[in-house]
């Protein structure tokens, strides 16, 4: 069956923790982590044992590859891009995410191809390429990524269809999964409205059906070819104070995957007696976000 899961940076900058957390509760069925500053992001053994916790395993490592990600593991793209495979192998993810080089990256785009396909093997993953979206600035179209912002341009195996990246491009998403074929092993589910093409600047990672996009029918679509890649829902809901709204979003967006994966939905009970009071779970992260923000004297 396919696994449907959710990316912690749905609801970044809250603590990994507090991702299991509502992803377990919400129903979903495996983790995404997306490798930050949060220190606890690039560690296995802890990021094992919150995983045993919420008995929800890690399928899918984002590597480091965004611009609020720019010092972690340093700046060789190259290495951030193999220590993202071994924390991969490290807490038994099949996959690693990861985006097109930046034009100015020159040194990496040239060897992006064979970096991709050594590190793949070097740790025993599928290393995705999503695809991407061109930049504007001014009005005025910027080329961001080289050789290409769209993995079908590149000479990769494994490929991560983003739907709202997909808006973005002005492209369609199930014309873009039935041209990946067999090389898509990566779903960040979500949706999209606008396009660059529009003055659109930024992906707007919508719960699925809230947009433009066909996410239904890519999902019908796949459901039906028989593909076994992991789904990852990568929602905008972060910014909702409200966490019972938040949580009721999260709900949605796995209800809608189940649906048109034609599989069974229900949100889980929590884990034990003292650890359902996801309040008080938000208020310690939040008094931890606030004390870590702390200068230090």
């Amino acid at each position: 069956m396919i696994s449907v899961g959710m990316s912690t940076t749905c609801v970044y900058p809250f603590a990994v923790e507090h991702a299991f957390r509502i992803a377990r509760l919400a129903g979903f069925d495996s983790m995404e982590i997306m490798v930050t500053n949060d220190p606890i992001t690039q560690d296995a053994e802890k990021l094992r044992e919150i995983s045993a916790r919420y008995e929800l395993p890690i399928v899918t490592i984002h590597a480091p590859v965004l611009l609020l990600t720019t010092f972690v593991w340093g700046r060789d793209p190259q290495v951030k891009l193999e220590k993202s495979g071994e924390l991969a192998a490290a807490v038994g993810a099949d996959s690693v995410v990861v985006h097109p080089p930046f034009r100015w990256q020159s040194g990496y785009a040239q060897n992006f191809e064979r970096i991709v396909r050594q590190t793949a093997k070097n740790w025993d993953v599928e290393v995705a390429v999503e695809n991407m979206f061109p930049w504007t600035v001014r009005g005025k179209s910027m080329k961001a990524y080289a050789p290409s912002p769209d993995p079908l341009d590149l000479d990769v195996d494994h490929m991560t269809l983003d739907f709202s990246h997909a808006s973005l491009s002005g492209r369609d998403s199930l014309e873009m999964a039935m041209a990946m074929g067999p090389k898509l092993r990566h779903i960040h589910l979500c949706d999209g409205a606008t396009s660059a093409a529009d003055g659109a600047i930024l992906d707007e990672h919508l719960l699925p059906g809230e947009g433009t996009q066909p996410v239904a029918e890519t999902l019908q679509y796949l459901a039906q070819t028989g593909w076994d890649g992991n789904v990852v829902a990568e929602v905008n809901v972060r910014q909702e104070k409200d966490e019972a709204y938040r949580l009721e979003k999260l709900v949605q967006t796995v209800a809608f995957a189940r649906e048109h994966l034609s599989q069974e939905h229900a949100t889980r009970d929590p884990l034990a007696a003292g650890r359902d009071d996801l309040p008080l779970k938000i208020r310690q992260a939040r008094r931890h976000e606030k004390k870590a923000a702390k200068p230090a004297r």
